[in-house]
Order: structure tokens, then C-alpha cells, then sequence
């Protein structure tokens, strides 16, 4: 049946993958940053994007095994510019607005900035298990968690605020 209807396995395995892309765009386009101030929506940004990462595991997953093959399954989808420009463009929205108030640097690439959000949540949770076991502590229990995400959304205020303080 995986024929009949895809094709192949590959093209399965880039329509699952599509399919999860396309569920993460529809839970970020539920965040509503405007009437928040900007380090109080930078700060709730970075907790969906981690809190995201938590509740689908799965996501990681098939990144994960996209990234083993060189993403050669998201290169071939014609709807890759669609699954990852949005949360860009959200967040140029945030940081222009977090600019003209003056408690935003300028100049922040907010595609880098994306990556930064995304890494200080990605790694540490696809990692966690090995992390862990080097490390000595259960990183997924809540309070580890909890100060990750406080430690990991300090270190992104003071990258962005004008003056470096969280």
C-alpha cells in the first residue's frame, strides 16, 4: 500500500516529515506575541518553541533521522519555504518592535537567532538520555527542566537587550 499511495518509502518518509513540519507551523501560528511586551513575547516564544520540542518527541525523532540523510527528503518538497518562513517572520516582528522600544538591540538576524531558540531546546532534549547518564541527573525531571528553560531564556534576553541585562 506504501507504493499504491506514495510511491516509495522515501516519499512516505518526506510526507510523514512534511506532515510534522506543517503541525509545528500550525501550533506556532497559535501564539499571539502582539500584546505582549518584547522581552516578556521573546521570553513566551522560546518557551513554546521548547515546550514544542517536549510534547513531540516525535518531531525530534525525524528531524534527527532527516539530518542523517543530509535532509534530502525536506530539499525535495516543494513546500519547504512554506514550513519554516512563518516563525521567522514572527520573530522579525518581535525583534522590530522590541527595537523601536528601545530594549532590543539592532541588527539581530533572526533566522541565527531561530537557530539559538531551537538549539538550547533541540539539543538538550534529544540528548537528554545520554546527557544524564554522563551528567548524573534525570534532565527531564520537572525542576531540571525548569532551569534549563529559565538559564536558557536569560541567556537570550541578554543577547538581544540593548544594554546585555536580563
Amino acid at each position: 500500500m506504501v507504493y499504491y499511495y506514495f510511491g516509495s518509502k522515501e516519499k512516505l518518509f518526506r510526507a510523514v516529515l512534511e506532515a510534522s513540519y506543517l503541525s509545528l507551523q500550525r501550533a506556532e501560528r497559535s501564539v499571539h506575541l502582539d500584546d505582549l511586551e518584547p522581552a516578556q513575547a521573546l521570553d513566551e516564544f522560546c518557551r513554546f518553541v521548547w515546550r514544542y520540542y517536549l510534547e513531540h518527541p516525535e518531531f525530534i525523532g525525524l528531524v534527527n533521522t532527516e539530518n542523517l540523510h543530509r535532509a534530502n527528503h525536506l530539499k525535495q518538497s516543494p513546500q519547504l519555504m512554506e514550513l519554516v518562513a512563518p516563525i521567522v517572520g514572527l520573530l522579525q516582528g518581535l525583534l522590530v518592535r522590541g527595537e523601536k522600544r528601545g530594549v532590543f538591540r539592532a541588527g539581530i538576524d533572526p533566522t541565527e537567532l531561530y537557530i539559538a531558540i531551537a538549539a538550547l531546546g533541540y539539543f538538550y532534549l534529544s540528548n537528554s538520555a545520554t546527557l544524564s547518564a554522563v551528567l548524573g541527573r534525570e534532565l527531564r525531571a520537572s525542576a531540571h527542566l525548569d532551569e534549563h528553560w529559565r538559564t536558557s531564556a536569560e541567556m537570550i534576553k541578554r543577547f538581544v537587550r540593548t544594554d546585555g541585562s536580563a
